[in-house]
């Protein structure tokens, strides 16, 4: 892997590490989930290989941080308004 590729990669890992602290189903699920993913194409070597799989991990970034704002507005929500009927 060439170097600048090297650092999108880990700058994307420590990215997905850090939102998988609020994930639902726990962070010792995340992270086993994080790892195998990362794992699973440790030999790609192919730069556009590369910067396709960097890209899908910045799409699913901006799904977490979706689903943690959607969590995030349900919540306030459920506190100031009062329950439809």
């Amino acid at each position: 892997m060439a170097n600048p590729l090297k650092t999108e990669v880990f700058r994307l890992y420590k990215n997905l590490l850090y939102l998988g602290r609020e994930y639902p189903q726990g962070v010792a699920y995340f992270k086993q989930r994080l790892k195998s993913a990362f794992m699973k194409h440790k030999d790609v070597t192919d730069p556009e290989k590369i910067k396709q799989l960097v890209a899908r991990g910045d799409h699913v970034i901006k799904e977490l941080e979706a689903l943690y704002f959607l969590r995030k507005y349900r919540a306030m929500k459920k506190r100031y308004y009062e329950p439809e009927k």
